[in-house]
């Protein structure tokens, strides 16, 4: 795995052997970013179920602000810790270990606002999918003109709308989707 553009262009990044977990692929990966472009640049963006941290760290190669990686896994925590100080980017990023919704209800009372918030639950739990839209739809997390990125299965639809969020648009790449929401506009 690596870091696929930007100022970490081709660096490499560890993953855990062995693991339960499943980093977003490289390909994809560029997809999502091609698709994003130079909007990334100077935003806050949130990598839930963060895993390697991969997607966060592509965002800060990117010119992202600053990112923040929520996690609970332990090794998993350690290991983003690892890969973002093997480039060097530990100041402009933060790693929270906790459970989403717990680092989602951190973040809103610290009156965060995150132009990108990218979420990739374990595919088999649907809950954590359904549980995570709803609080980013009711929450003030998104900025205004801020998206939600949710990666999924690529035969699992998710729902048009989660409160506040509407789907605008879903990529199919291989066995993996990427639905992308924004904030529905004021009637």
């Amino acid at each position: 795995m690596r870091v696929i553009a930007g100022k970490y262009r081709s660096r490499t990044l560890r993953s855990l052997k062995g693991q339960a977990l499943r980093p977003t692929s490289d390909r994809l990966r560029e997809t999502l970013f091609n698709i994003l472009g130079s909007t990334v640049e100077e935003s806050i963006f949130l990598d839930l179920y963060a895993g390697t941290g991969a997607v966060g760290i592509e965002a800060l190669s990117r010119g992202a602000r600053g990112a923040i990686f929520i996690e609970q896994h332990e090794p998993a925590t350690a290991l983003i810790r690892r890969n973002l100080e093997s480039l060097g980017i530990s100041d402009n990023s933060e790693i929270l270990a906790v459970e989403v919704l717990r680092g989602l209800e951190r973040l809103e009372t610290r009156h965060m606002h995150a132009q990108f918030v990218f979420l990739d639950p374990p595919y088999a739990s649907t809950e954590e999918y359904q549980r995570t839209l709803e609080f980013l739809g009711d929450s003030l997390i998104v900025a205004p003109g801020g998206r939600v990125i949710v990666e999924h299965l690529r035969k699992r639809a998710l729902p048009e709308r989660f409160g506040e969020l509407e789907l605008t648009r879903v990529v199919e790449q291989g066995d993996a989707a990427l639905s992308f929401y924004r904030l529905a506009l004021a009637a």
